[in-house]
């Protein structure tokens, strides 16, 4: 909750009725260390819009949020621009309060999957890019954003005043007193950058066609309202111009060596394979995998030229969490990558050729051969780690001269 604060007007007439979630540590997986906002948005005109509303259980708290600007009862009609529960969530609770026979707009996709959601009869309108909501003196538009990132994500934007409603585009998982992008400065971008990777990257050739879009539309975009996070008021072309460039997905000069260890074997090569890739001069983190959230790792992975991963082998297969973080990154669907594998084993070393068949299978251009040694790398394993690591240096140096 955001405690007694009064409502942030953004513009006259338009004021961030949200909540922050100051607590919430996990988010499907993701690790929101510093919590997040599901935002929302009272349009006052002749008519009066609220866009977007909250999770379920802070629905009292946007409603006291309302009152402090209007009488919920006064709201003339409500647009959900998303059906995921953390926005839509509050709906029912909404609706109950203003009156179930209010419009509620929404796209089409987003109209079919409400009412999967909420069983009631709710009043719903479908539009589609477009079509148009007139409050009076303000003018909604709509833009359909399908899989961006579920089938009925929808923009909204307010002409007159040049604003754009994104839902989850441009957001940031994060909650703060600071509400606006210049209130927070550059920081802000490491937040949207996670919230990117672990969320929209699997859509990025769509991001690239909607990012078009906008341009082919002539959208001018003053301010950037989305449904996590701060709101973009002092440039938001700065947040735009980052998502086209992680939406391109071209691989910087910088290489990450992932694993996990057992006895410290396999973590001995990985500080030698990192050694190797230094000396190539490519700078390299090593990230153990019980020291790193998974989301943090991938966050790492957005912009990385090579991704080399290691592993023991247990029962023969990959350590588990070496699993995990393969499996949530062949979801994302990274590109345009330089893959390698690595690991000790002690009697069958099965982890090597698992890693190569997941990396092969994200289309990464493999370094071969892999790295394996047996038990405790000796001097001469350690050598051989070294030089795989510049093997590793060199292919990056190349893809970045290309």
């Amino acid at each position: 909750m955001r405690g007694n604060m009064k409502p942030i007007e953004i513009v006259k007439g338009l004021y961030d009725v949200g909540v922050s979630d100051w607590n919430i540590r996990d988010f499907h997986g993701y690790s929101t260390n510093q919590g997040t906002s599901y935002n929302a948005f009272l349009v006052l005109d002749d008519k009066i819009a609220l866009v977007d509303t909250v999770k379920k259980e802070f629905s009292d708290q946007l409603i006291e949020n309302i009152s402090k600007i209007v009488d919920p009862k006064s709201i003339d009609c409500v647009i959900s621009n998303h059906t995921e529960m953390d926005h839509s969530g509050g709906l029912p609770r909404i609706m109950h309060k203003i009156g179930e026979d209010k419009p509620l707009y929404c796209s089409k996709m987003g109209a079919k999957h409400l009412a999967r959601h909420f069983p009631q009869n709710l009043n719903y309108h479908a539009v589609g890019t477009g079509e148009e909501l007139s409050l009076g003196n303000r003018t909604f538009t709509f833009l359909e954003t399908r899989m961006i990132h579920w089938p009925d994500s929808m923009f909204t934007y307010l002409k007159e005043d040049k604003i754009l409603f994104s839902s989850d585009g441009f957001g940031q998982h994060y909650a703060g007193y600071e509400k606006f992008d210049d209130q927070i400065g550059e920081e802000i971008l490491e937040h949207a950058k996670k919230y990117y990777a672990n969320i929209l990257l699997l859509y990025s050739p769509l991001i690239i066609n909607l990012l078009r879009k906008v341009t082919d539309l002539g959208l001018e975009i003053d301010i950037i309202c989305p449904d996590h996070g701060v709101i973009w008021r002092k440039d938001p072309g700065k947040i735009i111009a980052a998502y086209a460039k992680w939406a391109e997905q071209k691989p910087e000069k910088k290489a990450l060596v992932i694993y996990d260890t057992m006895w410290r074997s396999t973590e001995i090569m990985a500080e030698e394979i990192a050694a190797g890739i230094a000396d190539e001069g490519v700078p390299v983190r090593p990230i153990h995998l019980r020291k790193y959230h998974r989301s943090d790792v991938m966050t790492e992975v957005l912009d990385a030229g090579a991704i080399i991963i290691g592993s023991p082998t247990l029962n023969n297969q990959l350590f588990p969490t070496v699993s995990d973080i393969l499996t949530y990154m062949k979801g994302l669907k990274p590109k345009n990558k330089i893959g390698a594998a690595f690991g000790s084993y002690g009697w069958s070393g099965e982890s090597i050729g698992l890693i190569n068949n997941e990396l092969k299978e994200m289309k990464f251009d493999i370094i071969d051969p892999s790295v394996k040694i047996q038990y405790v790398p000796d001097e001469e394993g350690k050598a051989a780690c070294f030089e795989f690591g510049k093997k590793i240096g060199k292919a990056v140096n190349d893809l970045l001269a290309e």
